[in-house]
């Protein structure tokens, strides 16, 4: 396929996004969507009177959904393809509260949390599901995958440095503690992580390791207070904080262990070490 050695591509033609407690401030473009002939809403609250929505009605479920086409994107790129990218972002959403919002990832652990796959689920979003739970899909779409996580995550690798790729881990969850004691990191602080990711604005940043999931965690980054980006932090039990973070790193060992006799030994050595 020509996207094997020009870059990369998406032929899914449109997004399903969340969309509970969406704002035209945070996300126009996503928002302006679910006011758009086109667009299909699942579990969103309606009016009946008014045929009015409400995204910010949860009483069915937190898991509400938009799912539109990409031409409703006005900034999108409409052959789907580009080249290849200097950045690789994976987003996790810890509901815990203990993963950075930003650290940079070394190849092997790059392709560690890719087999990974670690998500967490919040109470709200499936039945039964009344406090966080950690979730792993591996390569972030376990179903989806016929051969082994290994293989996807050995092409990964060859990719990353192939043409010298920066790789991050961005938590879009919890800060301060779980729901009910912390909150959702603010989207527009994860935006400026982001952007500052893109735009190289991290390049000569100080970074330090994080002691229990060993990644680098950028001192300082544009638009974003210093004690945000250190998770500990943000939290005002620290006991709290180290055991779960403790608690989560065991729970990513734990999970691995499943693949551990497929890849190298640089990669099992990528794992939380807290």
């Amino acid at each position: 396929m020509a996207g094997a050695t020009t870059g990369v591509f998406n032929f899914e033609g449109g997004c399903y996004a969340k969309t509970i407690r969406l704002s035209p401030e945070a996300e126009p473009e996503i928002y302006e969507t679910t006011r758009r002939f086109g667009t299909v809403l699942e579990n969103v609250g309606i009016d009946v009177n008014t045929r009015r929505i409400d995204l910010d009605d949860g009483s069915l479920t937190e898991n509400t959904r938009a799912a539109y086409p990409i031409s409703h994107i006005p900034n999108a790129t409409r052959d789907g393809r580009g080249g290849h990218p200097q950045n690789i972002i994976f987003l996790t959403a810890d509901a815990f509260g203990v993963l950075p919002p930003i650290s940079k990832l070394t190849t092997a652990q790059a392709m560690y949390h890719f087999i990974s796959g670690y998500t967490a689920k919040v109470a709200g979003t499936e039945r039964g599901v009344t406090e966080p739970q950690a979730t792993f899909s591996a390569c972030f779409g376990a179903p989806f995958m016929a051969q082994r996580p290994s293989v996807y995550a050995s092409l990964l690798g060859k990719k990353i440095e192939q043409h010298d790729v920066n790789c991050w881990l961005v938590n879009t969850g919890w800060t301060g503690g779980p729901p009910g004691v912390g909150h959702r990191m603010k989207i527009a602080y994860t935006r400026a992580m982001v952007n500052a990711a893109l735009d190289g604005d991290l390049n000569g940043v100080a970074f330090v390791e994080d002691p229990f999931f060993g990644v680098q965690v950028p001192t300082s980054v544009p638009d974003v207070p210093a004690e945000v980006l250190q998770p500990r932090n943000t939290w005002a039990d620290k006991d709290a904080y180290d055991a779960q973070a403790k608690k989560l790193a065991g729970m990513f060992r734990a999970n691995f262990k499943q693949f551990e006799e497929n890849v190298s030994d640089q990669i099992k050595a990528a794992a939380p070490q807290g």
